[in-house]
């Protein structure tokens, strides 16, 4: 067989960013990977680009041309938008498939979905399977985190390809099958969920800087800069001192002070709140961070609010950097502990096993969130017992959470908003405190709907009486 009629070794149904990016690391690495395109116009532009990597490509303007391509049993990975269009997709393309073959979806997927698909597909002995990819259009080009939930069997025919086009940790593939169904995806979602949180603690220090203690930009920068020096050191300390410093070649001013005070969000850091309820978690700083964004699409009321709503706050005594530093530790590692509460709270209702220091090691490499922060939590999660008490994250919390009252309080005293920071202290002094408020809140339930509450000396439920109500 020459090379030209020699079958690919995988699929890429879509070539926008992050289709194109990983089907040139699929190339790069030596493997042969069939591309096509809902609009095949989008192909010969694409193998323009891949210049020498086209040769181990096989491109195909129908579906039926790109699944006749593949070797058996075939592969084929979607990245196309999650929801209706991936469902319009498998009408398509499961009449071309036999037994055995392999559907990933590597879109952001709500996991719900994938299980659902896991089960419709599973008459037909096709196997369906969720991988979340993270570390944007680089991580793809060049060596992504990936999380695949799927079959055994799948898993097998995966790795070897999987593997090759991952991120490296010290040699080790940032790759792995951390459950069946909808764990890959599940794990993406609360990965998310820690990069929203992340990215809006490190923008609540931003904006103390700047609003609170009058720096410039490119002097935050410098500062990031120095921090990814030390404890703080991961991708996105790094992104935040590079783009803090960039210049705006139209104005010779900061780029950051040109752009808009809006974030868009996708849907990942909303699913992970909402699925932590269902589960019974907190994820109060994600939560915070969504909020945020909610916010930051308000523009036109916070402009008529600035002018209308008195701050009634006083001015903001610029802190030691140092004590910055720590804030965003003591809050990065809440974030981290809460967000890996939510996965072993998923895995035990969805039956998943997950390994979650195994979790935690692939996404040092390739992923958003990558952080030296990571290291002493995968020491953590290999001990038994409530992870916030595991060595040696109570040191480390109790280490750094000094500064972050510090931080919280004079933000609020200054009326300057740092919500995931102080949603994090917030999770911080609720959890050390062995007796609580909620015994109010019983009483206040029982009082006005009869439901019972717990009495601290004698068992079963109780009924207050409370007089005339």
């Amino acid at each position: 067989m020459s090379q030209a009629q020699e079958p690919a070794q995988i699929g890429i149904y879509g070539l926008g960013t992050m289709g194109s990016a990983l089907a040139l690391n699929l190339a790069e690495q030596g493997i042969r990977v069939a591309i096509t395109n809902r609009d095949s116009d989008w192909i010969a532009p694409f193998l323009d680009r891949a210049g020498a990597l086209a040769g181990q490509m096989v491109p195909a303007d129908t579906l039926a041309e790109f699944v006749a391509a593949l070797a058996s049993p075939r592969i084929v990975l979607f990245m196309i938008p999650s929801g209706a269009p991936m469902d319009a997709m498998l009408a398509e393309i499961v009449p071309l498939l036999a037994p055995g073959d392999i559907v990933i979806d590597a879109g952001n997927a709500d996991f719900n979905d994938t299980r659902r698909r896991t089960r419709e597909l599973a008459p037909t002995g096709l196997h369906f399977t969720g991988m979340g990819v993270s570390g944007g259009e680089a991580g793809a080009r060049h060596g992504p985190s990936i999380m695949v939930g799927g079959s055994k069997s799948a898993w097998t025919a995966l790795e070897p390809i999987l593997t090759r086009i991952a991120a490296r940790y010290e040699g080790t593939p940032c790759v792995a099958r951390v459950g069946p169904d909808g764990a890959g995806h599940f794990v993406k979602t609360v990965h998310n969920g820690i990069e929203y949180a992340d990215m809006q603690m490190i923008a609540e220090i931003y904006g103390l800087l700047r609003d609170g203690a009058g720096w410039e930009a490119p002097r935050i920068g410098a500062l990031f800069a120095d921090w990814d020096r030390g404890p703080l050191h991961g991708f996105l300390t790094e992104v935040t001192a590079k783009t803090l410093v960039a210049r705006d070649p139209a104005t010779g001013r900061p780029l950051v002070d040109a752009i808009c005070d809006r974030a868009g969000q996708k849907g990942t850091g909303r699913w992970t709140v909402i699925e932590a309820l269902k589960l019974g978690q907190a994820a109060g700083v994600i939560g915070a961070a969504v909020d945020a964004r909610v916010w930051s699409a308000q523009a036109g009321l916070r402009q008529c609010a600035e002018e209308r709503l008195s701050p009634g706050a006083g001015s903001f005594d610029p802190l030691p950097a140092g004590a910055l530093e720590q804030a965003l530790i003591a809050g990065r590692l809440v974030t981290l502990v809460q967000g890996f509460e939510e996965l072993a709270a998923a895995s035990g209702e969805f039956s998943w096993e997950l390994d979650l220091a195994g979790i935690a090691r692939i996404w040092r490499a390739g992923c958003i969130i990558r952080s030296d922060l990571l290291h002493p939590l995968i020491g953590a999660l290999g001990q038994a017992g409530p992870l916030p008490l595991a060595h040696p994250l109570p040191a480390l919390l109790a280490a750094n959470v000094a500064p972050l009252r510090r931080v919280v309080a004079g933000a609020v005293g200054a009326g300057l908003p740092v919500p995931a920071l102080a949603a994090a202290l917030g999770w911080y002094d609720s959890i050390r405190r062995a007796r609580g408020s909620a015994n109010l809140i019983q009483a206040q339930r029982d009082f006005f709907g009869a439901h019972g509450f717990a009495r601290i000396d004698s068992p079963g439920s109780h009924h207050g009486d409370w007089g005339e109500r």
